[in-house]
């Protein structure tokens, strides 16, 4: 897919997805602003079924919950201390993914294209 026309109904669902992506930002401050952003994405998941913003919102999805997962091996193993290594990789990780689709729905491009 490449550029899709934004129509009014397609704007605010973009929107909902920049705030979304800016809640996932805001947990690295507030831990709680995540869990507030899963739960947007789970409740408006099929408003945007069929439009380009549907790989976004899987995008975050899967952002969120191997985050999670890497977040909570990285916690386990802050005893044996390869923890912060991992605390680390994930959290640029993280970043990566909340940069790499906040660009891509600035340019209205789905992902996994």
């Amino acid at each position: 897919m490449n550029e899709v026309d934004v129509t009014p109904d397609l704007k605010s669902q973009k929107t909902l997805t920049t705030i979304i992506y800016a809640l996932y930002a805001a947990s690295f401050f507030l831990a709680i602003t995540a869990i507030a952003a899963i739960v947007i994405n789970y409740l408006k998941q099929d408003e945007v079924r069929g439009t380009f913003l549907e790989s976004h919102f899987r995008w975050q999805i899967r952002t969120f919950w191997y985050g999670v997962l890497w977040g909570v091996i990285g916690a386990v193993l802050l005893f044996v201390f390869i923890g912060w290594f991992v605390l680390v990789a994930n959290a640029v990780w993280l970043i990566y993914r909340l940069v790499k689709g906040w660009l891509n729905l600035n340019d209205n491009k789905p992902m996994y294209a």
